[in-house]
């Protein structure tokens, strides 16, 4: 386990904001400068009628938690509807994808930890992408039929 301090603070005007790899969504991560081992923690901006990863995770839990908008997600077959403030917790093994079929954004906070060993920088075993990603990762949920996403590069 890293050497940490006891603390870190964390102000909004030292997030980095990017777009994810596979579905181009803006997120920014909280604790990717504090050196944690335990826990993850990254807003989601969803745009109106996009979608995140369909993916799950081998150990980690996840806490989904609506901070703008109305948050929809699918666990395994079943499609949630989340208020503003509400949460979801998602156990190891769970297919799980964020969307937005709204038509405003929506933005989510999601905590996990702890963290999958394979993804820790200065892992010795390359993680296996088909543990994370057992289907098609870009794949949208039926309330997205008929969408492009992600957009398509320039």
């Amino acid at each position: 386990m890293n050497d940490i301090p006891s603390y870190h603070l964390i102000k909004p005007e030292e997030l980095f904001w990017r777009a994810s790899n596979l579905m181009k969504i803006p997120n920014a991560d909280y604790l990717e400068r504090t050196g944690s081992e335990n826990l993850g923690a990254r807003l989601w901006r969803l745009p109106p009628k996009s979608a995140n990863t369909l993916h799950k995770h081998i150990r980690a839990e996840e806490f989904y938690f609506v901070l703008e908008g109305e948050g929809r997600m699918r666990v395994n077959n079943e499609t949630l509807t989340v208020p503003k403030y509400g949460g979801v917790l998602v156990m190891p093994n769970q297919l799980r994808q964020v969307f937005n079929d709204t038509d405003t954004e929506a933005l989510w906070l999601i905590v996990g930890g702890p963290e999958e060993l394979e993804f820790l920088p200065g892992a010795k075993a390359k993680p296996d992408m088909s543990l994370i990603y057992p289907v098609d990762p870009t794949q949208l949920p039926k309330e997205l039929e008929g969408v492009n996403w992600p957009p398509k590069e320039a």
